[in-house]
């Protein structure tokens, strides 16, 4: 029996942007991403990108880790807004 990987690209409301921001703090894989605190990630990002993140970021990574740690969570508890 074959499980499907669940990659961060299906995930709702992440994009080509949360995608890099990811990337720039090494989470590649759901997996990764379910064991993140949110607001640790939001808080490393800004120093790793080298530039000030709008609080919305930190919504959307919170929607992210939220759908990475319960994929049946409704689409409207994913997006960010």
């Amino acid at each position: 029996m074959k499980t499907e990987v669940r990659q961060l690209r299906g995930l709702i409301s992440v994009g080509p942007a949360m995608w890099r921001d990811f990337d720039l703090l090494g989470i590649r894989s759901v997996e990764q991403l379910v064991r993140q605190d949110a607001k640790a990630r939001y808080d490393r990002l800004g120093p790793v990108a080298r530039q000030q993140q709008d609080i919305c970021v930190l919504d959307a990574v919170c929607a992210a880790v939220a759908q990475a740690g319960n994929p049946g969570l409704p689409a409207r508890q994913c997006q960010w807004w």
